[in-house]
């Protein structure tokens, strides 16, 4: 049953003096000298990173993007003492299915801004969360906060929105998230029974593992294992800053939004499906939304330290006995074929995606929507 005495509205309303700030460090940045090679293998490149910055500084418009966040209907409620903010999209279906959707790192609800209309005309109620210590949620002051917590946490959500039954939707952290809420809710949970009203499951980032020695991989698998070299070599070192001394990266971080700022846009441009430019795929605009909501909410360290709680939660191998669907997308960090999933999924649908990368509902919302939809349909 719903409760809703327990949850408090909530609207973006950043003060004017916090937008002042960012200006002012804006033009105070102490740059460093330009990389030593004509593209971004050293990390992101120094003029795209003043062309960028420039533009924030002087045309980016955060009271017009504020105000488009704003058309969602946002509220807080707090969950083991800590406020949890989240939107809440209800469908003008009656029978609408109960949706809930998680970001992960450096991701954020900005991801989902372009898929939780059309979700909503599709039949869903769309329940979208900010993890804890990323956003508008608040920070944890003490240890626990990893993906087991965050999976309880989020059941309890939904059941305080008076949901008896819905399905769960995620990729990077919030694939982890989601996979959790899984096995809850399977036979083999820990508590001897179901601790989760989910029926079922969907991933743009399934954890999937090579079963064992490939002594003659197939083409797929071969890709699959130069991907995770590549990843390994070239692209995990945030990962291992993150997982390990979270904090001293923040003081960077919250400190300096061009430190932010490139942290979180090179990513964009190793993860998406871009051509190795990030706004053949996102705009200005929308790479600076998400990283308005780190620099905004001095979420640097905090939001890093959920790989130092909960970063073995990607090896874990404790099965999914619920549905589970798959978008699997072309440009993923990491593209586990479907035979290496299965020893950890009941895949009841796997949709090989013709483009798009780690950032699936911000990238191709169209295709996002169009797999979740056909997904559910089979459960609801």
């Amino acid at each position: 049953m719903a409760d809703s005495s327990l949850i408090s509205e909530f609207r973006i309303a950043i003060p004017d003096a916090d937008l002042d700030d960012l200006k002012a460090r804006l033009a105070r940045t102490r740059w460093p000298e330009a990389e030593c090679v004509d593209d971004w293998n050293q990390g992101i490149p120094l003029a795209y990173t003043r062309r960028l910055a420039d533009y924030w500084a002087n045309d980016y418009d955060w009271r017009a993007r504020e105000e488009a966040l704003n058309r969602f209907d946002h509220y807080t409620t707090e969950i083991d003492g800590l406020d949890i903010h989240f939107i809440h999209q209800r469908s003008r279906h009656e029978d609408a299915f109960p949706l809930l959707i998680t970001h992960g790192w450096p991701g954020s609800i900005v991801e989902f801004g372009k898929v939780i209309e059309p979700l909503t005309e599709h039949g869903f109620d769309v329940v979208c969360p900010s993890l804890p210590g990323y956003g508008f949620s608040a920070k944890p002051a003490e240890t626990g906060w990893g993906v087991e917590k965050i999976a309880t946490a989020w059941d309890t959500l939904m059941g305080r929105l008076g949901y008896e039954r819905f399905g769960a939707q995620g990729g990077d952290w919030g694939a982890a998230v989601t996979t959790q809420i899984g096995r809850n809710a399977g036979p083999r949970s820990r508590s001897g029974g179901d601790i989760s009203n989910c029926a079922a499951i969907h991933l743009n980032m399934p954890l999937g593992f090579p079963p064992g020695k490939l002594d003659n991989p197939t083409d797929e698998e071969q890709q699959a294992l130069e991907r995770g070299q590549y990843y390994q070599k070239w692209d995990s070192g945030y990962s291992k800053q993150q997982s390990t001394r979270p904090q001293t990266l923040g003081y960077g971080l919250v400190d300096s939004p061009v430190g932010q700022l490139a942290w979180i846009v090179e990513k964009f441009w190793s993860w998406t499906d871009s051509d190795g430019d990030p706004e053949n795929v996102l705009t200005k605009d929308e790479m600076l939304d998400n990283v308005m909501l780190y620099w905004l909410t001095a979420s640097g360290a905090s939001s890093a330290r959920l790989y130092w709680e909960s970063f073995n939660a990607f090896g874990s191998f404790d099965r999914v006995e619920l549905p589970t669907g798959v978008a699997a997308f072309p440009r993923e960090i990491l593209k586990a074929p479907r035979s290496w999933c299965e020893g950890g999924y009941n895949i009841t649908h796997w949709t090989d995606m013709p483009r798009g990368g780690h950032f699936a509902a911000f990238e191709q919302p169209e295709l996002f929507v169009e797999d979740v939809k056909k997904f559910f349909d089979t459960v609801r």
